[in-house]
């Protein structure tokens, strides 16, 4: 039997979430794999692993169906070049984490070349694009899922799976400190604050700078002593609102900007405006009401309304199945709409109350040893399971 040090296992992930994922899966492989070597294309959590990436991760986050096109020729490139790469190496296995416009077709190929692939985190099948189920059954030798409800709709199409529970929930306490969070970032106590999050991905800054920062305006007008922290993913990124921001006239909004510590603004906040993503699960996670807003280049738009099949976009409302807080999607983005939102939070000490105890149910359903039990799976994939 070969030892772990003649074991390689290659993986990929494209954006922030996925860094997050397949870094606790590394460190959940590691014991039991004290000597395998990473290989693929990841972010900071995946290096700190011993991940070897081939390109920076930033490399690969696009955002948006039309947004693409410029790059395709790039990104095509670079999946072509892995996928020689991992047939000549032939690695353990697979591993994709989420990114699945990228990470399906490369694993269908590695499949088909007699590599085993594991795709972790689920497309949203569930809330478009359900015809992918196919072209999963294809690539996938096993599907991790981190909702509940998935692992039905892989086994009734007949994909391997196993439900891992959410990160997420280990990471964020049940009972975030607020007080804490509110000293680590120099806010009074008893001050209300607003934290406002346009996202980590360039095109989500781009879309939702000025209608954020004109909702936080008019916030700020209704009620001077409100405080306002936004969290930014990074120096780019921090680069580009501040650019946009200027250009639209609202350098002097009054916005206390920080690096990085998204947990600690969250858990700062009495409420959150947010763009649609992952990071709408962990302000749920931290108990707090929020106001989801999407918006995207105006063609890619077009596309993507008509192949829905869920009235909600934003994640505690897909797992709560009803519109347990607002959102706020492309035309109805207007800073008026998004200002008067967050302003009822505020005001709602009861309507703020029933949300943190529908946020704590979920945070117990999603509560499992991911790391562990993702780890798992991998090493049955590779015939290493104890």
């Amino acid at each position: 039997m070969a030892s772990s040090a003649d074991i390689s296992l290659a993986l990929v992930a494209g954006e922030v979430s996925g860094d997050m994922l397949a870094g606790r899966l590394m460190a959940g492989l590691r014991p039991h794999l004290p000597n395998a070597r990473f290989s693929g294309i990841g972010g900071p959590r995946m290096i700190e692993q011993g991940l070897v990436s081939s390109v920076p991760m930033d490399t690969l986050t696009v955002r948006g169906l039309f947004e693409v096109i410029p790059r395709y020729r790039e990104i095509k490139g670079i999946q072509n070049k892995l996928r020689d790469q991992l047939i000549a190496e032939r690695p353990a296995a697979f591993i994709g984490a989420d990114y699945p416009g990228f990470n399906l077709g490369l694993e269908e190929q590695l499949r088909a070349a007699g590599i085993p692939t594991v795709h972790f985190v689920s497309p949203q099948i569930w809330a478009w694009r359900g015809g992918r189920i196919k072209k999963i059954k294809r690539a996938v030798s096993h599907m991790l899922v981190i909702f509940p409800f998935e692992e039905q709709i892989y086994r009734d199409a007949g994909v391997p799976v196993t439900y891992i529970g959410h990160p997420l929930a280990e990471m964020i306490p049940l009972q975030p400190d607020v007080a804490g969070a509110r000293r680590s970032l120099g806010l009074a106590g008893d001050a209300r604050v607003v934290t406002v999050m346009p996202g980590s991905r360039m095109g989500e800054i781009k879309y939702l700078t000025e209608p954020f920062m004109r909702a936080v305006r008019i916030l700020a007008q209704r009620d001077p002593q409100l405080k306002f922290v936004m969290p930014m993913a990074g120096e780019r990124q921090k680069a580009l609102f501040t650019e946009l921001a200027a250009k639209a006239g609202l350098s002097d909004v009054p916005v206390q900007l920080v690096d990085g510590q998204s947990h600690t603004a969250i858990a700062a906040a009495d409420a959150v405006l947010v763009a649609s993503g992952t990071a709408t699960l962990e302000v749920a996670l931290f108990k707090k009401p929020m106001v989801i807003a999407y918006k995207v280049f105006e063609a890619s738009w077009q596309i993507m309304r008509h192949m829905g099949y869920m009235p909600w976009i934003g994640l505690p409302n897909i797992l709560s199945r009803e519109f347990v807080v607002p959102e706020f999607l492309q035309h109805a983005a207007r800073p008026e709409a998004l200002a008067d939102a967050v302003w009822r939070q505020l005001e709602d000490t009861a309507g703020r109350e029933r949300l943190a105890q529908r946020f704590t149910d979920m945070h117990h359903s999603l509560l499992r040893n991911s790391a562990a039990e993702s780890a798992e799976a991998v090493l049955r994939v590779i015939g290493k399971a104890t």
